[in-house]
């Protein structure tokens, strides 16, 4: 009886791999833009982008996943007149996305902010243009100030990836539930889930401390 369901867990588990890469891409990109307008010179802008990411770490997570995942629907409808549904995942993703940015852009900023301003005048001194002064210079010692942030983000990026088994999304905690259902045996099931939520948790660390020590290896000039 356990061995037919597990292939169900198997898809389940990419679904919720799946999901919590995708979103962890999304909202790095996010956290950039939003960094970007949180350090802006135009003070109307950098104070909307504030008031934005406070509201949104103000928000219990699972309000923003039911927001974007029923409202969107009904937002688009009012402005446009034109009733469009979104999917499950598409919003599970957007509203993962948007909380994972709005804590990580907090850790971006700090690194940035971390990297001494003599970084860009050396550049300068060698002719280096900002653009390559940026990339190859500072964002390296950027990430490696972010990443111990950006990391315990992740982990909490990957346990909130259950939040939108409430709205379809056939992830790894939904099919645990729906498991549940019919065999009744939820300390087996869930307790199933826990460890492999468990496992990913121990590999991502694993992957976090290697990064850890490239970055560190960079900065000490080895390869």
């Amino acid at each position: 009886m356990f061995t037919e369901y597990l292939p169900l867990i198997y898809s389940a588990t990419l679904m919720t791999l799946g999901l919590a890469l995708v979103s962890l891409v999304v909202g790095l990109l996010l956290s950039i833009l939003f960094v970007s307008l949180e350090m802006n010179k135009t003070a109307c802008i950098s104070k909307l982008t504030t008031v934005f990411l406070t509201l949104m770490r103000g928000l219990p997570e699972i309000l923003v996943v039911l927001l974007i995942y029923f409202g969107s629907t009904e937002l688009i409808e009012k402005i446009t007149g034109e009733y469009i549904e979104f999917s499950a995942f598409n919003s599970g993703v957007l509203a993962l996305s948007l909380i994972f940015a709005s804590y990580a852009s907090q850790s971006l900023r700090g690194a940035i902010q971390a990297i001494p301003n003599g970084q860009w005048e050396s550049g300068a001194v060698l002719g280096l243009s900002r653009r390559y002064t940026f990339l190859h210079i500072i964002m390296p010692q950027v990430w490696r100030h972010a990443l111990p942030g950006l990391s315990n983000q992740w982990l909490v990026l990957l346990k909130d990836t259950a939040l939108v088994s409430l709205i379809g999304v056939d992830d790894l905690m939904r099919q645990a539930d729906l498991i549940n259902t019919n065999e009744h045996q939820p300390f087996t099931w869930y307790g199933f889930a826990a460890l492999i939520y468990l496992v990913i948790t121990l590999i991502s660390q694993v992957i976090i401390r290697r990064l850890e020590l490239r970055f560190t290896r960079f900065e000490r000039g080895g390869k």
